[in-house]
């Protein structure tokens, strides 16, 4: 109970910079009840009257709740099925745009961290050059090979910071989801769980380093696209050391073309790399906004910050490579297929509406000349029909679909009459050749006898696991399912409490919010 009014009051602070930011502005309420259309409006009262326009105004209100709601924000920038598409790109904006800490801090926390003064690890440190919500950055040299680096460190606080602000995001999302159960296919609560998992690894700069490295390896055999390496011996926990990255912003358009680069030709990387990674390795850049992403001298492709990554499975890539193919084609029926063979529609709905459904979106494609056609739009429409046929959100998949939207605005940056079909079918085209082709089937039918003979060695275990378990489920058909006094006793007592608890939180909400507005 104290715990829910801690929450509530912590809760209420932030609704009430929202509403004076006026990013409830952005709120569509025509779907809501009547009890939440009038608390927005209601709480527009106290709106500022200077409030910016768009999601701006949720940036802002964002920035001044700090750094966990600054995350929060980033990672809703990457749940476009939550906020909607221009929403999410919108709050892209919060990206590297927090004030940087002191430097005095900075280099205790490098001591701490590696267990040598600064001035051992690094033969110059220099000041903070970016900042974000959970780390800023420092040009270095190491005092070994005399080479240039980039220093990540995290920002003082912040895994406490978080941890507090997210116990009162999942009691929000918990409460959100009881008393508007039509929120459930949002899933508010696993959105807010996939927020903690992302943050507790991005907390851990080892990680971050790690992921690093995998993309490293992965790539490095990839003529056009690389990332830096990591310096293993000057990164830990709370802080990450990398090769320095010589090179000019995707965002900075006329540099590059004062440098000569093929804008084009750079176009074509940022598409084909990011497809390759997600189909080739199952495992992308899941940031690839044009401040982490850099062309360097050589004409190559850098990505730096694998603060975020996306990992896809074998199914999940098979998915991504035929729906892709599928519209190419004009295949709407295998495209539908695909859906249901993945489990992602449930079977009780129809391949052929469905596939109508899908034709209606692939369709007025081909009638439109290639660079008016958006891979991006066309995946967020397919999504949007998917919500028609019960497929429920799924975290990979939204993933994929956001990085997508974000590289697409990229590559046209660089090249607004870009081909995204004629771009992405080369490698939609090899990947299938190779994966469901002949040596695909011999590739999948080596795994198969591998996973038999698996389960051949651990028969003998499952079949006494099985005896044991069927041996209980006679014993309790025979004598009945019975359940001790002190757990038929907890059990409603845990009842009442949860009524009890629902009931109180909503009465508190009511009158913190009545507080706050008068």
């Amino acid at each position: 109970m104290i715990s829910a009014i801690v929450h509530l009051t912590r809760l209420s602070r932030v609704g009430f910079v929202l509403a004076r930011e006026g990013a409830l502005g952005l709120v569509e309420t025509d779907d809501l009840p009547p009890f939440a259309r009038f608390g927005i409006r209601a709480a527009r009262i106290i709106e500022r009257r200077n409030a910016g326009g768009g999601a701006e105004r949720l940036a802002v209100a964002l920035r001044r709740l700090g750094p966990s709601y600054v995350k929060f924000g980033q990672f809703l920038a990457t749940r476009p099925d939550v906020v909607g598409t221009r929403a999410a790109r919108d709050l892209e904006s919060l990206q590297d745009k927090m004030p940087p800490f002191d430097q005095k801090v900075a280099e205790k926390i490098i001591e701490n961290t590696l267990g040598v003064p600064v001035s051992k690890a690094f033969l110059e440190f220099g000041p903070p050059i970016a900042a974000a919500s959970i780390a800023q950055v420092h040009r270095a040299r190491l005092t070994v090979g005399e080479e240039q680096v980039a220093v990540k460190v995290l920002r003082p606080g912040v895994r406490e910071r978080f941890a507090r602000d997210l116990g009162s995001m999942r009691f929000a999302a918990d409460l959100i989801q009881r008393v508007l159960p039509d929120t459930r296919r949002l899933r508010p609560v696993e959105v807010v769980e996939t927020l903690a998992r992302s943050v507790t690894m991005e907390m851990d700069l080892r990680l971050e380093a790690a992921a690093l490295s995998e993309m490293g390896e992965n790539t490095r055999d990839d003529p056009e696209f690389r990332v830096p390496l990591v310096e293993w011996d000057a990164t830990g926990r709370d802080v990450m050391t990398s090769s320095w990255v010589d090179g000019i912003p995707l965002s900075d358009i006329p540099a590059i073309e004062a440098a000569g680069h093929d804008k084009v030709a750079l176009a074509r990387v940022v598409i084909q790399s990011f497809l390759r990674h997600a189909l080739r390795d199952g495992f992308f850049h899941a940031d690839m906004h044009p401040g982490n992403l850099f062309v360097d001298p050589e004409g190559r492709l850098v990505a730096v910050d694998c603060g975020i990554m996306g990992r896809l499975g074998r199914r999940e890539r098979r998915f991504l490579a035929e729906i892709l193919l599928g519209f190419i084609t004009r295949d709407y029926r295998r495209t539908a297929q695909v859906h249901f063979e993945a489990g992602y529609v449930p079977p009780h709905h129809s391949v052929d509406d469905f596939a109508q459904a899908i034709r209606a979106i692939g369709e007025p494609i081909h009638n439109r000349r290639a660079d008016e056609i958006s891979m991006a739009k066309l995946l967020t429409l397919l999504f949007e029909v998917t919500a028609l046929f019960d497929m429920e959100t799924r975290t990979e998949l939204v993933m994929l679909q956001k990085t997508m939207v974000v590289v697409e605005g990229v590559a046209r940056k660089l090249d607004p009459h870009l081909d995204m079909w004629g771009t992405a079918e080369p490698v939609v085209r090899e990947w299938i050749e190779r994966n469901l082709g002949p040596a695909g089937i011999i590739a999948d039918a080596g795994r198969g006898a591998q996973d038999l003979g698996g389960v051949v060695t651990r028969l003998p275990s499952l079949l006494a696991r099985g005896e044991r378990v069927f041996a209980r489920f006679e014993h309790a058909v025979d004598h009945g399912f019975r359940l001790s006094p002190e757990s038929t006793r907890s059990i409603g007592k845990a009842e009442a409490r949860g009524n009890r608890g629902i009931t109180t939180a909503l009465w508190v909400i009511a009158v913190l919010l009545l507080i706050s507005l008068f």
